[in-house]
This record gives C-alpha cells, sequence and structure tokens, in this order.
C-alpha cells in the first residue's frame, strides 16, 4: 500500500474526520483510491494497465452467465459500508450485487452489504491488505463470496462462509485450475485460473 501526505488544511472549528481526510487525499491526488478499514485509511494508487486488463476479463464470465441486467448486476469500484467501524467502507475491484442496489444507499457512495453477492480484488502493491485485512472486513459484512486474483503469487482465492474472524472455507487455486463459483451469487461461473492471472501479468514485448 502507498500512502500518500496528508497535511492538515483544515479549519480548527471543523472535526476532522477520516472521511474529511480521505476526501482530501482524494482530492489532492486524482485516480487513488481511500478506503477506511477498521478505523484505518488504506490509500490504493491507480491501477496499472495489467490490473485494469485482468478485470475486464473477468467481467466477461459473469455477464456471460447472465449476472448482469437482471436480478443481478456486475459492477466495478463499487463502494461497500463496513459494520467494522462508524466511517468504515471498501470499494472492490469488482461485486456482483442485487439489481435493487440503488434502495441500499447508505452514505459516502457506499452501500449496504446485504445487496452483495459477491466482491472481488485484483492486487497491487498493497497484496497484503487484500489478503488479511479486508478478509476479515469482507467476512464481518457477510459478504458470501469473496474472490482474490493474487498476482504477486499467482493465486486465485476463493473465500467462503463468512464466520466472525474471516471465511470458514479459503481454497487457493493454481495455473491450470478451472474453478466453479458458489451458486449463490445467482449463476453458474467459471474461472480459468492460468487465463485471469496471465492477464494480470505485464505483456511480453514480441
Amino acid at each position: 500500500m502507498s500512502a500518500a501526505s496528508v497535511e492538515q488544511p483544515f479549519h480548527d472549528e471543523e472535526p476532522v474526520t477520516l472521511t474529511t481526510i480521505a476526501d482530501e487525499i482524494m482530492e489532492r491526488h486524482p485516480g487513488y483510491r481511500v478506503e477506511i478499514i477498521g478505523g484505518h485509511l488504506l490509500v490504493t494508487p491507480s491501477p496499472d494497465a495489467p490490473h485494469a486488463r485482468a478485470l475486464t476479463g473477468l467481467m466477461i464470465p459473469f455477464i456471460a452467465a447472465g449476472l448482469h441486467g437482471g436480478e443481478t448486476e456486475t459492477l466495478q469500484n463499487v463502494g461497500l459500508w463496513l459494520p467494522t467501524g462508524a466511517e468504515d467502507y471498501a470499494i472492490p475491484d469488482l461485486v456482483v450485487v442485487d439489481a435493487d442496489i440503488d434502495a441500499h444507499f447508505v452514505e459516502n457512495n457506499a452501500y449496504d452489504p446485504a445487496c452483495f453477492r459477491l466482491v472481488l480484488e485484483v492486487t497491487s502493491g498493497n497484496w497484503k491488505d487484500d489478503l488479511k485485512t479486508k478478509v476479515a472486513a469482507y467476512a464481518e459484512a457477510k459478504v458470501p463470496v469473496y474472490v482474490v486474483v493474487d498476482r504477486k503469487h499467482q493465486r486465485l482465492h476463493v473465500l467462503t462462509d463468512p464466520a466472525e474472524n474471516g471465511y470458514e472455507n479459503h481454497r487457493p487455486h493454481a495455473p491450470g485450475e478451472i474453478v466453479t463459483l458458489p451458486d449463490s451469487i445467482g449463476a453458474k461461473v467459471t474461472l480459468d485460473v492460468a487465463e485471469i492471472l496471465k492477464a494480470g501479468q505485464p505483456k511480453q514485448a514480441e
């Protein structure tokens, strides 16, 4: 995770909340993603092209399975309100949500976790957050399925059955495996681990 410098430009009479600081970082550093989890700011730079390429490729099987436009929607960068703190929220890379998500708006561009069927993260330099911090946060929010495309270790993690301190089932998958996600997301989705991980790597010059 890369932390952006934060000065204190606020007037003394204004309460300096984490949300205020997060907004200030995003204003000063366009393209940065700022999340608040467990009362801590997580600041991530703009993703690189391979990250974006992997994410675009991942949308295809979800949309092909019919998970966009009916009872569910497949979306990118939607705020998820978290029960881990008064100001806590995360912004997953990809989500599958109930189609009535607009009715579940909480605040600060974040929505009630009850309408999220799946969250997915493609790791960047902050891969430890995706594999540890967010595991506990998404489990506490009772998100049924959490998928992590771990570009650093070349694994696809599928976590299901949220419990008190994490997910009861956590299985890493290696290249060569074909993974079928739980039916609870609303349709049968299979992912080719090698294909996804390859998309998340820089293209080799020919």
